[in-house]
């Protein structure tokens, strides 16, 4: 257990960093109830924190990552602790997993893949409804349902993790977002990066209307942040045009391939954005998130979005585990998170999330009266925002200012139950 930023297994004994507690319980032994001497010969490798003292364990991972890069350079040995350890431990881990892709297999969906060895479990995948039966395939696109299995909850959140859309899947892909009453879409790529295509632009241009298969698509608005799009869509039958309704879709423009962004603060941000505009359809279906591949960067915002909803649930004295999550969410899709950069910057997007929520509890602290609620401790957080105006997360590792702004009374998350 960590307490005042030094580690105990309890009693006396305390120490600076997880290290120097282990050599020493390696040399002396920890003495059971009985009486007897237990020598540690392999530590027992926990990665379950309490949300609240998360940065106490983002510091002890950068601390022994950094040990082990310098041992690196002077034995010419590889890195093998810290964050690096954690996500070795997890690909092993994913290569053990046996589940059935038989439908992405077929001839006849090969070409729907943009990558060939990136197929969906067929438990999880997303079946298309109101398709030709006769024809082979047709109920086939490469997504599969997400959701939090580790706790159980009335209304789960339930994502879509899908790939960039290929020119030939275009049409599958509004028929997706129809038939799940999506109201949010989530793109964490642009259209071309480094000469390469990532993913069709699937919508049309601005004040434009496009077919795409059964539906209408228009795009009434678009708007740039700093460091994403907004464009508000709208999606009807084509043969039922006026029952049509709105798809907001946001682009995040600063996430590079196989990489992260430079800091977390503005993901955090975008998040609430986008959580906040799905807030305001109570019957809203998944959240649709892709990238190019659909596993690297939408497996990370995915996670993330998935811890805080958590937090924000549970409260800040509720324990997360991050390998486990990437472990849950990987056996609903293969692959996700894809490098040790992305499982970096969750611990660094969570604790960041987690250092903005206590200081907003502390100053309620501080405003409390004599005679109002003193017993105040980790309230459950909040991502909401106003409709007009933006939520700009502080940047607590490069000391940025807060800049605070109206919020909301509307509810965290997004539910829909599968």
């Amino acid at each position: 257990m960590c307490q005042n930023d030094r580690y105990t297994v309890g009693g006396s004994e305390m120490f600076d960093t997880l290290a120097d507690l282990v050599d020493y319980y390696k040399r002396k032994g920890i003495e059971e109830l009985s009486g007897n001497w237990v020598h540690l010969k392999q530590p027992y490798y926990s990665t379950r924190v309490n949300a609240a003292d998360i940065d106490s364990r983002v510091k002890e991972l950068n601390v022994t990552t950094q040990q082990q890069h310098q041992q690196q350079q002077q034995e010419g040995e590889k890195s093998k602790a810290g964050f690096w350890e954690e996500f070795d431990a997890l690909q092993k881990l994913e290569s053990k997993v046996k589940r059935s892709r038989e439908e992405g297999q077929r001839p006849e969906n090969k070409s729907k893949n943009r990558y060939k060895n990136i197929l969906p479990f067929d438990d999880t995948r997303v079946v298309l409804q109101d398709v030709d039966p006769s024809i082979v395939g047709s109920d086939y696109i490469n997504g599969n349902y997400v959701k939090n299995n580790l706790w159980e909850a009335g209304d789960q959140k339930v994502y879509i993790a899908t790939q960039g859309c290929l020119a030939t899947t275009v049409n599958d892909f509004w028929q997706m977002v129809w038939q799940e009453n999506t109201r949010v879409i989530v793109m964490t790529t642009r259209e071309v990066e480094k000469g390469r295509n990532k993913c069709v632009p699937y919508w049309p241009d601005l004040h434009n209307t496009k077919e795409m298969g059964s539906y209408v698509v228009t795009c009434k608005s678009e708007r740039e942040a700093a460091d994403y799009k907004v464009r508000l869509l709208e999606i009807a039958p084509v043969d039922k045009p006026k029952q049509s309704h709105s798809v907001w879709h946001f682009q995040y423009l600063s996430w590079p391939d196989h990489g992260v962004p430079q800091e977390p603060g503005g993901v955090l941000s975008f998040l609430t954005q986008v959580n906040s505009k799905q807030d305001e359809f109570p019957n809203a279906g998944p959240i649709i998130i892709h990238c190019s591949a659909g596993i690297g960067r939408t497996g990370t915002i995915l996670v993330i979005d998935m811890i805080i909803y958590t937090i924000d649930t549970l409260g800040l004295d509720c324990d997360i585990d991050i390998p486990k999550y990437i472990q849950m969410v990987r056996e609903q899709r293969s692959g996700m998170v894809q490098t040790e950069t992305q499982y970096k910057f969750i611990y660094l997007a969570v604790s960041e999330y987690i250092q903005s929520t206590k200081a907003k509890d502390s100053a309620s602290m501080e405003t409390e009266t004599e005679y109002g609620n003193l017993q105040l401790k980790h309230q459950p957080a909040t991502r909401k925002v106003s409709k007009k105006t933006e939520d700009v997360y502080e940047n607590l590792s490069k000391g940025k200012k807060d800049v605070k702004k109206p919020k909301s009374d509307k509810k965290s998350g997004s539910v829909k139950k599968k």
